[in-house]
């Protein structure tokens, strides 16, 4: 007797487990095999990717802390200098001057798309 045509299999194969309500999917920092995910993580001078690339995007959406700055993903004098007048301008504390951290990154994504 011959089997119907079915779009499915008999056994699909078991889905991945999503991350816990309120739990971000992060990858466990022990392993460092795992990509970073933008936007996350310390950056600082000589660091390059896109996370330095989206901090330059937002970085040029303030008035006067970033006029003119260039959106290459690296980490440079320039970017340190905006990141320091981002910091001075809106009364960031909490992270090194320069340094885009955590309390830096919370002010500028409030204040960006």
């Amino acid at each position: 007797m011959e089997q119907p045509d079915r779009p499915w299999p008999e056994n699909p194969a078991p889905a991945a487990p999503s991350p816990p309500t309120g739990q971000p999917n992060r990858p466990n920092p022990g392993n460092a095999s795992l990509p970073e995910i933008p936007g996350t993580g310390l950056l600082r001078p000589g660091d390059t990717g896109h996370g330095v690339y989206e901090l330059q995007v937002r970085l040029l959406q303030i008035p006067h802390i970033y006029d003119g700055g260039a959106i290459n993903g690296r980490y440079d004098t320039e970017v340190r200098q905006a990141v320091a007048r981002f910091q001075n301008a809106y009364g960031i504390h909490g992270d090194e001057t320069g340094i885009y951290g955590d309390n830096t990154r919370h002010a500028l994504m409030l204040r960006t798309k």
